[in-house]
């Protein structure tokens, strides 16, 4: 196949269709859908995102080596306790802090703040049921010897022949 400009010409349309196909194909990856990425524990330098608490901190300028050399620990929010460093993140209210540098640096003289959600009632039994007793109060339990694990075998001895 001599190269001249029809061929170069058909080359680079094939090339173009493949690429556009591709493109529909398998797109990038947008913020979008960084954004649903379930939110897990992280490490990072400079200071938590949003939706995350810090809950440790240490100077690290051999990672963090542009801007603020401090690296902190990034725990999501929603937990009903959280150990937070400085004070509570919203939706969160105090019930203790400690002086702990070791852990929180020297922000707010290294305190770790005990934090307890303000709405935990989506976590709470029913408060409407009153108290129930198990059993009999909560339906059919398995009789005794009716676990989940078959009895086991029973063996017969084998008499002696003589």
């Amino acid at each position: 196949m001599p190269l001249d400009v029809r061929n170069i010409g058909k080359m680079l349309v094939y090339g173009i269709s493949i690429g556009a196909v591709l493109m529909v194909a398998f797109p990038s990856r947008s913020l979008a859908q960084e954004a649903t990425e379930p939110k897990s524990i992280r490490m990072t330098c400079g200071m938590c995102p949003e939706g995350y608490a810090t809950t440790g901190v240490t100077q690290s300028p051999e990672i963090c080596k542009d801007g603020d050399p401090t690296l902190v620990q990034c725990v999501p929010l929603g937990a009903n306790m959280l150990g937070a460093c400085g004070s509570c993140p919203d939706g969160y209210a105090e019930i203790g802090s400690s002086s702990v540098p070791a852990r929180c640096g020297s922000k707010d003289g290294g305190r770790l703040t005990q934090c307890q959600l303000k709405k935990m009632e989506q976590n709470f039994p029913d408060s409407t049921q009153g108290y129930k007793r198990c059993p009999p109060d909560c339906g059919s339990t398995a009789q005794p010897g009716q676990g989940a694990l078959p009895p086991p075998p029973k063996y017969h001895q084998m008499q002696e022949s003589k």
